[in-house]
């Protein structure tokens, strides 16, 4: 009797020994597994771009295993609370590819996507849906019965934008092609605007109307015409806006018309005038319909190719000074001529007349891209691409147009990066060139530097990037939709207990 119940309880110890060792086992083993995912986990967040292991996957490998060790403690909940608040996907992923010109091609990286939240843009723009004849249909693109816009996901297949000098002015293609990208989580593209589908959420209106393009095609009668197409367009825009509820609430001064090209949208600005206006410039503007207080200057798109990184520093810059262009201009452009007849006879200076024709865009590129300054003088109007070619041909502008406008100037400092001349003194004999050649090679890199940092901000391209010119619009647009917003809201501080709505 004695020995079976001694054979029992040695049997129960024995089994009580296994099982604590097994539990011990089994938790030594859990917290080994979870120090070295930690352990990982660590290693990830110290260098991402090394990563073995994407992260959504090493996420759920935490919070699983989390899970299992937290099942019978209970709290789990609040593990994987706490977990998951280590990793935050930002709201898109940096491109780091180039800028290109008027073609990207691009493939994306599934694992690099990332849907762009509407509630991180820092514009939500609400968009009219103006058929194709105010905008793609202008470039000879036709879709599909009832379709009003082309698809943008395939960058190889977008309608072509008019080539030359056209380009200068292609601003409202590259800004309408991106806010239909936001539409397409498989574009690639910075989440600072996005397309909404609402008005009454939206920050602005855009008017999606391809002025320029109208202007340049269509402003001249052919045939029997009584009305050129450019202004029937016009008229018709005109009336469609002035019945919107939109328009309406807010007097259009929420509304974005882009009007590039100095002559864009000529018979129906005073109709508009209330709208925030993208411009090249306010030379052909009254004050009261277009000024810096409620407009945005966007910057021309260049013509010449972009240089790059093969930037020639200053001793490998033989020319002083470079102007190729029309000489001969009216009003403020009258300087051309008395600059040409004071540098035409020097050496270092390269001041001819010139034109797009016999390959004349290559030229003037190359002509920049050996110079150390590039003159940017007022023409018609205060404003043209040649400070752009010059910008993205390193070479340091030498602005003297004293009623110019700047894009981005409130978040650009010019003078970092460019010499500006009154005209008054440009024209003084010797002023302009003992003022350059004053220039030393220290001072001129140094500018030349800062030059090449701003750069990427005047280009445009598709799908945009961090830092072009599309994202720097956008971002001046939310800056000064800002005031509107404030101005309309507080306009509208008693129509529910004067009106009853």
């Amino acid at each position: 009797m004695y020995v079976r119940i001694h054979s029992t309880m040695s049997e129960r110890k024995m089994q009580s020994t296994i099982s604590e060792t097994r539990r011990f086992l089994f938790y030594v083993v859990s917290l080994s597994i979870f120090l070295l995912i930690f352990s990982c986990f660590t290693l990830w967040r110290s260098n991402s771009a090394n990563s073995l292991i994407p992260e959504s996957v090493l996420m759920l490998m935490l919070v699983n295993n989390t899970s299992v060790l937290s099942n019978k403690g209970g709290g789990g909940s609040k593990s994987i609370s706490s977990l998951q608040s280590l990793v935050t996907p930002p709201t898109y992923v940096k491109n780091t590819k180039p800028p290109s010109n008027i073609r990207v091609d691009f493939k994306q990286n599934a694992q690099d996507m990332k849907v762009c939240d509407s509630n991180q843009a820092i514009l939500k723009v609400f968009m009219y849906e103006l058929p194709p004849e105010f905008h793609f249909g202008l470039l000879g693109w036709k879709g599909k019965s009832g379709q009003a816009w082309p698809d943008v996901s395939d960058v190889n297949n977008l309608p072509n934008y008019p080539g030359g000098l056209n380009l200068q002015h292609s601003m409202e293609y590259w800004l309408i092609l991106d806010l239909l990208a936001s539409d397409y989580p498989d574009v690639n593209r910075p989440c600072t605007a996005v397309r909404v589908h609402d008005s009454s959420i939206s920050d602005v209106i855009l008017v999606p109307f391809f002025s320029s393009v109208s202007y340049n095609r269509h402003s001249k009668l052919h045939g029997k015409e009584k009305v050129s197409r450019d202004k029937f367009l016009q008229d018709k825009l005109v009336k469609f806006l002035r019945n919107q509820e939109e328009w309406k609430i807010s007097g259009g001064r929420n509304h974005l018309i882009m009007a590039h090209h100095p002559n864009s949208l000529l018979d129906a600005r005073r109709e508009l005038g209330s709208a925030i206006f993208l411009l090249a410039d306010f030379g052909r503007y009254p004050h009261e319909i277009a000024n810096i207080k409620k407009d945005i200057i966007a910057p021309y798109k260049h013509v010449v190719n972009s240089i790059g990184n093969d930037s020639s520093p200053f001793e490998a810059r033989p020319i002083l000074a470079y102007f190729q262009g029309a000489i001969i201009r009216k009003d403020g452009g009258m300087i051309r001529q008395e600059l040409y007849q004071l540098l035409k006879n020097e050496k270092d200076v390269h001041f001819t007349y010139g034109t797009v024709a016999g390959n004349g865009i290559n030229r003037a590129g190359k002509g920049m891209a050996s110079s150390r300054f590039c003159l940017n003088i007022a023409g018609d109007t205060p404003s043209s691409n040649r400070l752009f070619d010059a910008i993205v041909s390193h070479c340091v502008p030498v602005i003297i147009s004293d009623n110019i406008e700047l894009p981005f100037e409130d978040v650009l400092n010019y003078s970092d990066f460019a010499v500006f001349v009154q005209a008054s003194d440009a024209i003084k004999e010797g002023y302009l060139l003992n003022l350059l050649r004053g220039i030393n090679s220290e001072q001129w890199t140094q500018m030349w530097r800062r030059l090449k940092e701003v750069a990427p901000h005047f280009e445009y391209q598709y799908p945009s990037k961090d830092g072009d010119a599309v994202e720097m619009i956008w971002k001046a647009v939310a800056r000064k939709s800002a005031a509107v917003r404030l101005s309309i809201h507080k306009e509208n501080r008693f129509r529910r207990s004067q009106t009853g709505e």
